[in-house]
């Protein structure tokens, strides 16, 4: 290939991940950590005192535990989850609306309904938010159309990336050269990781857009195919906003979940339930969703059917995988959401996304070092053609210090004050969800400030401290918040008079979170040597002058 061609696919790989990186770590490292939201639910909600009685009954009972539960509370009646455990067993919970506490209901040894409440905490949702958004403020959907551009620019950037790396493909795959040349090793870790996670994020890219840009898809399909009925048509088809049919002076009376289940097992054999969750129980319109899983299948966030919990009958069984009438359209977009979510292949699946995630977030800050680094070598070649021309005689001489632009500087601070603030605040404010409960009314309200405040406040003393010195002291920041995680955990542990908790369920969570520590202490150690001790025509020197 020509290489005045391959320079001008060069110029795209840079300049649209520079654009796109800094939000595509946020996204990527986010994601990776939601990829065990369920496990991190759990971490940030006290368990009952051990002598509560126990939530969970034999599923034989829950005929009769939701009909207490919904005569002594009828906001239950508006959602409510009957979850399936292991054993023949089942447990009962709802969310009281506007209030960030989960109540359970099961029977005593009278057959008498006993209900217990506890403060939860919306990290892991918090976290998944900003690994949909990046953050980005104006709202959810505005932050989806953000991302849905975004990934448009990365999605440009890995063909023009696979284009440049083609011609030394073969020769410079494997090598990772570690030595001095810094550049040298950060381009070939990032070219590595760049072309074996190549189809993660070919999938990853063409989803994000898919999601983000939907709105605007819609929008012209609307207007040049469906005539404005669009909206209308989608609502009617979509199942979260389906009510059962309405029979004037009919039953409203719930089948035994034991029966739904029956129901859906013949129509999906393989197919495993999780759990029940009813809306508008007792009144007319009530819907049942019925979510789980089949392995055989690629099916989005596990699958699931919608079900009259009064007659059994079937309001849509598209999303069902393994069923009989399945639809074509249906298994294929549920395969597309269910290879960006990691929903398939159990534990195995989830491990190997939340590498992918965070190769990938390092994929895009390597990115960005490489173009400083890049900065670094266009101004020594400049200032060699400066020392000729004093040789020469065409200027005076001089002995001032190697200088970097403004934009290499600009781009180090930002880099390390997104990058490393993500990191500090995500920690900071999930470390919060167990530090902060039942001290604090809102929960929901206190994980934003955390973390936008540790995020911002990253930034500014980046940009304050130069990119240099802000690495190591943000650094430190990451370290610690990170530590904050574990910590809460040992000393619920040994001191639970302080109302913090320790949950042995969890416990993965506390050891990702030491050994994630670890490395950035490890990282905190190497950067403050290499800022020390490193080249002075570098950004990452302290003290270097700054050009114009």
């Amino acid at each position: 290939m020509r290489s005045d061609v391959i320079r001008v696919y060069k110029t795209v790989h840079t300049w649209t991940g520079i654009v796109a990186g800094l939000a595509l770590f946020i996204a990527f490292y986010a994601g990776a950590i939601t990829m065990f939201k369920d496990t991190l639910d759990d971490w940030v909600t006290p368990p009952l005192p051990a002598f509560e009685h126990a939530q969970t009954f034999p599923l034989e009972q829950a005929s009769a535990v939701i009909e207490q539960t919904l005569a002594a509370h009828p906001a239950a009646r508006r959602q409510f989850t009957l979850r399936l455990e292991a054993a023949g067993a089942a447990s009962l919970s709802w969310r009281p609306r506007g209030q960030s506490q989960r109540v359970t209901a099961t029977l005593n040894a009278g057959g008498k309904l006993e209900t217990h409440a506890r403060v939860t905490s919306n990290a892991a949702r918090f976290i998944d938010i900003l690994h949909m958004t990046a953050g980005i403020p104006g709202g959810f959907s505005v932050g989806m159309g953000v991302m849905g551009v975004v990934s448009l620019l990365y999605g440009l950037a890995l063909v023009s990336g696979v284009i440049v790396l083609l011609p030394s493909l073969v020769k410079d795959l494997f090598a990772l050269r570690v030595g001095k040349n810094l550049k040298r090793m950060w381009l070939d870790a990032h070219n590595v990781i760049g072309i074996l996670s190549l189809p993660f994020h070919v999938v990853m890219a063409l989803s994000v857009v898919a999601f983000g840009l939907n709105d605007y898809i819609f929008a012209v399909q609307d207007r040049v195919i469906y005539n404005g009925a669009l909206d209308a048509t989608m609502t009617a088809q979509n199942p979260y906003f389906a009510k059962a049919p309405v029979v004037p002076g009919g039953s409203v009376s719930l089948l035994p979940p034991l029966q739904i289940l029956a129901a859906v097992k013949q129509r999906a054999p393989g197919f495993e339930p999780q759990e029940l969750s009813y809306r508008g129980a007792g009144a007319p319109g009530a819907t049942v969703f019925v979510r789980g899983d089949d392995p055989r299948y690629l099916a989005r966030s596990g699958g699931f059917a919608l079900l009259d919990p009064v007659t059994g009958r079937f309001l849509n069984a598209q999303f069902l995988p393994g069923a009989a009438d399945g639809n074509a359209w249906s298994a294929a977009t549920s395969a597309f959401f269910a290879l960006h979510f990691g929903s398939y292949g159990g534990a195995p699946v989830q491990w190997g996304y939340f590498f992918l995630g965070l190769a990938g977030a390092f994929l895009f800050y390597s990115g960005n070092l490489l173009w400083i680094e890049s900065r670094r070598k266009l101004e020594r070649r400049a200032d060699s053609a400066r020392g000729e021309a004093v040789a020469n005689g065409d200027v005076a001489s001089g002995s001032a210090p190697p200088r970097q632009r403004r934009a290499a500087h600009f781009m180090a601070a930002l880099t390390v004050g997104v990058t490393l603030g993500c990191i500090a605040g995500i920690s900071a404010t999930f470390a919060a969800g167990k530090w902060l409960n039942g001290r604090v009314a809102d929960m929901s309200a206190w994980h934003a400030w955390i973390y936008y405040t540790v995020f911002l406040a990253s930034i500014a003393w980046a940009f304050l401290r130069g990119g240099a010195r802000g690495s190591v002291e943000l650094l430190a920041l990451a370290t610690g918040t990170t530590l904050l995680v574990p910590l809460a955990s040992v000393i619920g542990w040994l001191v639970p008079s302080t109302r913090l908790w320790f949950e042995p369920s969890t416990v993965g969570v506390d050891i990702c979170a030491a050994i994630g520590a670890g490395c950035f202490a490890w990282m905190w150690r190497a950067t403050a040597r290499r800022v020390a001790a490193g080249r002075r025509d570098s950004v990452w020197a302290a003290g270097l002058a700054v050009d114009k």
